[in-house]
Parts: C-alpha cells; sequence; structure tokens
C-alpha cells in the first residue's frame, strides 16, 4: 500500500498530491521541487501505477516487487536503483531479522519500497521535515539519510551482537566448561546469526564506496547524485566499514568459541574413558583372585589354612588402596 506521498519544495511538504503524474510535472516545473512516495508491500497494481508514472525500469521493478535482494545500486537511463537490507535484533529470542528497502531515485522524485519490517522510513522522513535546509537538497538528501540510518542501526546490532558473544564465551568457559547440551546448538545458531547479518552488510560495501567515490570509480559520481554530497556518503562508508570488520572478528570469535567448546568436549571425555579404566583396573585385581580361588582343585595350595580366606581379602584390600592412590596421583580419578 502507500503509505505516504508529498511534493517538497524548498524542502517543505506540500499537501499530499492527488496525482502522481500531475505531481512530478509541478515538481519538475518548479525546479526547486520533488516528489517523495512511500510503499509498504506494495501490490502489483500499486506499483504498476506508480511505475508507469515515473517511467521505473521493469527489471528494477521486478526485482522491487519479488524483494530477496541483495544489497546493490543499479544504474539505469531514466532512475537510480538501491537495495538496502534494515537489520532488526529480536532482545526476547537474540534473533537478527532482515527486511528489504529499495529505493527510486530519479528526476525530481524518489520512490521507496519497504519489505518486511525494520526499514527506518518513517524516522527518517520525520527527521529530514524538521530539517528544511538539508531536505532542500533534494532526493540526494533523502537517499544519504536513509543509508545513514540503515548503517547506524548497523553498528547498533553489532554491538548487541558483541554483548551476547560475550556471554556465550563466559558460559563456554565456564568452571563446568559449558557442559549444557543445547551450548554447541547455541553457537551455531549464534554463527547464523552472524550469517544473517553479513548478508546485510557485506554486499552494502561496493554501493557505497561508489556513491563516496572511492576506489576505482574515483570521484565520477553517479546519475540522479549530487557530487557535492560524496563527503557524506563517504562518512557513511566509515561507518560500513566499522560493521564489516565488527563482523568478521564476531564470525572468527564464535568460530574459535565452537572449536574451543568441541576441544573440551573431547577433553571431558577423555577424563571419563580414564575414570572408567581406572575404576575397571581395580575391580579387575579381585576379581582375578576371587577367580583363582574359584577353581575347586583338590590340591590347590594354602586351600586348608584357616587364615588363608582373611588373608586373601587383605591383599585384596591392600592391592585396592594401592591402586587407587596411584591413579589419584595420576589424576586418572
Amino acid at each position: 500500500m502507500i503509505v505516504d506521498c508529498a511534493i517538497y519544495r524548498d524542502g517543505r511538504r506540500i499537501e499530499r498530491p492527488a496525482d502522481f503524474a500531475v505531481a512530478l510535472d509541478e515538481a519538475r516545473a518548479s525546479g526547486h521541487a520533488f516528489v517523495w512516495i512511500g510503499l509498504h508491500e506494495a501490490s502489483t497494481e500499486e506499483f504498476d501505477r506508480v511505475s508507469h508514472e515515473f517511467r521505473l525500469h521493469p527489471l528494477a521493478v521486478e526485482d522491487a516487487l519479488k524483494a530477496h535482494q541483495r544489497p546493490k545500486l543499479e544504474v539505469y537511463d531514466d532512475s537510480l536503483f538501491v537495495v538496502l537490507k534494515p537489520v532488526v535484533y529480536e532482545a526476547r529470542s537474540d534473533r537478527v531479522s532482515t527486511g528489504e528497502l529499495m529505493i527510486f531515485l530519479g528526476d525530481s522524485f524518489v520512490v521507496t519500497v519497504r519489505h518486511g519490517e525494520g526499514a527506518p522510513l518513517k524516522a527518517v522522513r520525520k527527521r529530514l521535515e524538521d530539517d528544511p535546509e538539508f531536505l532542500a537538497h533534494g532526493p540526494t538528501a533523502v537517499l544519504y539519510s536513509i543509508a545513514d540510518a540503515t548503517v547506524d542501526h548497523y553498528l547498533e546490532v553489532a554491538a548487541e551482537l558483541q554483548t551476547d558473544l560475550e556471554e556465550l564465551e563466559a558460559e563456554v568457559f565456564s568452571p563446568d566448561g559449558g557442559g549444557s547440551r543445547d551450548t554447541a546448538a547455541r553457537i551455531y545458531t549464534f554463527k547464523r546469526q552472524i550469517l544473517e547479518f553479513r548478508r546485510a552488510t557485506g554486499p552494502l560495501a561496493m554501493p557505497m564506496a561508489r556513491l563516496s567515490g572511492v576506489g576505482p570509480w574515483g570521484t565520477a559520481g553517479v546519475p540522479f547524485v549530487s557530487a557535492d554530497a560524496q563527503p557524506f556518503f563517504r562518512d557513511v562508508n566509515d561507518h560500513l566499514t566499522r560493521v564489516n570488520e565488527s563482523v568478521d572478528g564476531l564470525d572468527r570469535l564464535v568460530s574459535d568459541i565452537l572449536s574451543a567448546h568441541l576441544a573440551q568436549m573431547s577433553v571431558r571425555q577423555n577424563d571419563d574413558m580414564r575414570k572408567i579404566s581406572a575404576w575397571a583396573a581395580m575391580a579387575a585385581v579381585p576379581t582375578m583372585i576371587a577367580g583363582i580361588y574359584g577353581m575347586n582343585f583338590d590340591h590347590m595350595p594354602e586351600l586348608h589354612w584357616v587364615w588363608t580366606y582373611p588373608a586373601v581379602i587383605v591383599v585384596m584390600a591392600v592391592l585396592e588402596v594401592l591402586l587407587y592412590r596411584q591413579f589419584k596421583r595420576r589424576g586418572w580419578l
């Protein structure tokens, strides 16, 4: 559905237009105005109207309708198409979920298409409307503000994941060594959350570098985006670089924690096997002696001695104590 539609002239909002085509013509005729339309999971019919009036490229329209796209930047003849993946951290379940945000940027218009939750569009629009001087820079200001809000939220999610990782690390390296049966499952689930986060942040590096004019693109700029905005996009790109470095660090640490947990489980199993072996060895001594005396020979030595039975019991007890002390000294028990 269409969430909001407005014309902005010199950074100030004008009443909601009744027709897209008329609004776009008015904005272009003014020279200092643009149209911003916001859609949330729009139907095919609704989006067909918008794409027809704004002459959006059919490939970009298809991507916007189907969603499930990687972050990217595509340049077409009449518009610029940007895909972002806002991230939401669910504190109750410690889960990361992603939405999708498509931005069409053209001559005097911005069309945003949102899928899922977490896109910061409402807050961004409110903040821009409260700052007419900045919004007067047109569609470029909208694109920058959306990208900046999205990447800044990445930093917050990365901080939350860092806290969760520290808690998981404390559990694994606790005195019981993360002995809970679901510890390995929790570690693997956390690694999946990092992978989901990486899918949102990693592919965005190239579009942000292109918008900021760094790398192989130099300072050539991007169509429909003011070249004066490159320093602002460089700031966003710097923040994104920090996020990606943080994600890489989290991924390495959680892999190390999983390896440490598996090593601890292996050591614990070895300790258990040594204890079982020690107790089995201690049980074998009286079993052997009792087996010898249970063979029922007619002329068995010591068979008719009065103190034979107590002597055998004492011998078994002494041997058991010696074995116990020896295994205890070696740490097997």
